[in-house]
């Protein structure tokens, strides 16, 4: 038992965007690891400005676990939810996929978002900075990789669903 995919990568890559369309494609259930931490304890910049970025990472880890024990279901992670070694150690063996995004795409959608994520609210060289740290690990955990950069969300969330009906084989950079 475990989930159909696992969609892993940096803030603004557009895992919930196409996590939603490829639990659609392969008429499966989606979850996303903050919104069940936004249902449970309340929105993230509150919980970072009230609680710290232990007790979020904590929900986290919690959030985690219950969404990968929904067999069947496609899970997007939050950005930074792989840097918890609980998490990756959940995460070895199962089909991850890893969403990559240029520095000038991601810029383009926290600014059209307005967005309101944490770590990333010094703006883009911040965002930079987070993904350079994290990309070893999203690397190491992913069997599959889409750049979701300049692509349809839709033509990637259709490659992904048929990558994961052909048992989610090693397919590294696929764009």
């Amino acid at each position: 038992m475990h989930p159909a995919v696992v969609l892993i990568g940096p803030p603004a890559a557009g895992k919930t965007r196409i996590g939603k369309r490829v639990a659609r494609a392969l008429e499966t259930s989606f979850l996303d690891t903050d919104r069940l931490i936004v249902d449970q304890h309340g929105p993230i910049p509150e919980i970072f400005e009230h609680e710290g970025e232990p007790v979020f990472r904590a929900y986290e880890k919690d959030a985690v676990a219950q969404a990968l024990a929904v067999d069947g279901a496609v899970v997007a992670l939050g950005g930074g939810a792989v840097m918890t070694p609980e998490t990756v150690q959940r995460l070895a063996g199962l089909p991850v996929a890893l969403l990559t995004i240029t520095e000038e795409a991601a810029e383009a959608r926290l600014t059209r978002s307005g967005s309101s994520r944490p770590l990333v609210a010094g703006g883009v060289a911040q965002w930079a900075a987070l993904v350079e740290r994290r990309m070893p690990t999203y690397r190491m955990l992913a069997r599959a990789t889409w750049d979701s950069s300049r692509r349809p969300a839709d033509t990637i969330a259709t490659e992904i669903a048929d990558w994961v009906r052909a048992g989610a084989p090693e397919r590294k950079d696929a764009s």
